[in-house]
């Protein structure tokens, strides 16, 4: 009764347009006053412990900001000239830089919106000017940009180690190998149609050229190296690389690249000047701007823009993991695990049923607000069928990266469409080809563990355990 009221009331207020948060919280709440005999308390303790006791979730703020700085500057654009240089030259290498953009940027950023938007705004007009048809480019980074939230760092990843407890460093490797092979399966898909629709090859820039677009493109390159080899080599949590991070994005941005704030136009370097006059006319200039760049109108705007976003996401955060608490009390998932079980349900058919339930609900919830109402749910299953809980943990990611391009709530769909123009519809049939690879790879991720869980097994064997 308890368990029917429960799902009933949340998917009675989503149809009545209530927001995914308020919906979550408002069903939990009903619950607990009127058929549960859990304490009125422990609404209040729950929603505390939600943001202050998982300290894995600080990092979501950080990563978040990151985000916004490197959105904000010129890293994305220094990337693509990067990704062109190095494999423009082959038949389709616009659309397979592109690809390689959003994995670099991916790896920088967390977020598959935020990909999407950041190349996307630029590439899909290049690939047209190029001799692309609009449709293709649209498509190819709309799925592209989900690998933000499967390349790690993830905010989808964090997600998943908070509702469940696994450690955020493990997932963040497991999710390093199935993210490169996605973006080596669009680039393989995308030089076969090239060379069926005759799609242009750029010329080759030539080596030194090469040299230097990867060298001004290492400001970005970089926080790579600084966040996933902190955390793969255990130097750092994924919390402490993420506020790194932060302050390294507003270092590159403000400071490096000077794309915004007071020195924004500045040029490193005058005609003729000497190595020694310009450190030291460089050194002047930043401990000068430092103090002003903080109050600085463009900066101050990417720091409320990222604390808008990062308040929404921890609300809703906050009120799933109030719905995961009323199913813990009310031992709803562990009826249902002992259901299944008794039902002798293999572990291959189970994550066919969970397959089928993730792809259902990506259509109409976000990310985050699906893996904290649904971990808490299957995870136990999992267990108890045999299942590692970080490869049941990067089959959800991947679910919730074709949830991104599946109506009416896709994000990157939304996005892809503010940056065309064009009316969801046509987007949604760009999009339709390169989701079949998304579904093929998620038929890979499930039934080959190994491609998960390779890399976090050979770090833990370097690390004697």
């Amino acid at each position: 009764m308890t368990t029917a009221m429960l799902f009933i009331l949340l998917f009675g207020c989503m149809l009545m347009g209530m927001p995914i948060a308020v919906a979550l919280g408002l069903s939990s709440v009903t619950t607990i006053l009127l058929f549960s005999n859990d304490s009125l308390a422990s609404i209040a303790l729950k929603l505390f412990e939600a943001t202050s006791e998982h300290y894995t979730l600080l990092a979501i703020p950080f990563f978040i900001l990151s985000s916004a700085f490197l959105s904000t500057g010129g890293v994305a654009k220094r990337l693509i000239n990067f990704a062109v240089d190095a494999i423009g030259h082959v038949r389709g290498g616009l659309a397979m830089a592109s690809v390689m953009a959003c994995m670099l940027f991916a790896a920088v950023s967390g977020s598959s919106p935020a990909t999407v938007a950041a190349i996307g705004s630029i590439v899909i007009a290049g690939m047209v000017r190029s001799g692309y048809p609009e449709s293709f480019g649209a498509g190819v980074i709309a799925n592209a940009g989900t690998l933000g939230i499967l390349i790690p760092p993830s905010i989808v990843m964090l997600v998943y180690s908070a509702a469940t407890e696994v450690s955020a460093s493990r997932m963040f490797m497991a999710g390093f190998v199935p993210g490169i092979m996605m973006g080596l399966i669009l680039m393989i898909a995308i030089y076969i149609a090239a060379r069926i629709m005759k799609l242009p090859a750029q010329p080759f820039p030539g080596f030194g050229q090469l040299a230097r677009s990867g060298l001004i493109a290492l400001g970005g390159l970089m926080l790579i190296i600084i966040v996933l080899g902190s955390i793969y080599g255990g130097i750092a949590s994924p919390t402490e690389a993420a506020s790194v991070a932060a302050i390294y994005a507003y270092l590159i941005a403000v400071m490096g690249y000077r794309d915004i704030g007071p020195l924004k136009g500045v040029a490193w370097r005058k005609d003729g000047e000497g190595m020694g006059s310009m450190v030291a006319r460089n050194t002047g200039l930043m401990l000068l701007a430092f103090p002003k760049s903080v109050t600085h109108p463009e900066v101050r705007k990417v720091f409320v823009d990222a604390s808008k976003v990062a308040m929404m996401l921890l609300f809703i955060i906050a009120n799933a993991m109030l719905f995961a608490h009323v199913l813990t009390t009310e031992r709803i998932p562990h009826q249902i695990a002992e259901v299944i079980v008794q039902w002798g349900l293999p572990a291959w058919g189970f994550l066919i049923v969970v397959n089928i339930l993730l792809l259902i609900a990506g259509n109409f919830m976000e990310p985050s607000a699906i893996l904290l109402i649904m971990a808490p749910i299957l995870f136990p299953i999992a267990t108890q069928l045999g299942i590692d809980p970080i490869h049941l943990g990067i089959i959800m990611v991947v679910n919730m990266e074709i949830g991104m391009l599946t109506p009416p709530v896709g994000l990157n769909l939304f996005v892809t469409a503010g940056i065309t123009g064009r009316d969801m519809v046509w987007v949604i049939k760009a999009c339709a080809p390169w989701l079949c690879l998304l579904l093929f790879f998620l038929i890979l991720i499930t039934y080959i563990p190994q491609i998960s869980l390779f890399l976090p097994e050979y770090i833990d064997k370097l690390n004697g355990y």
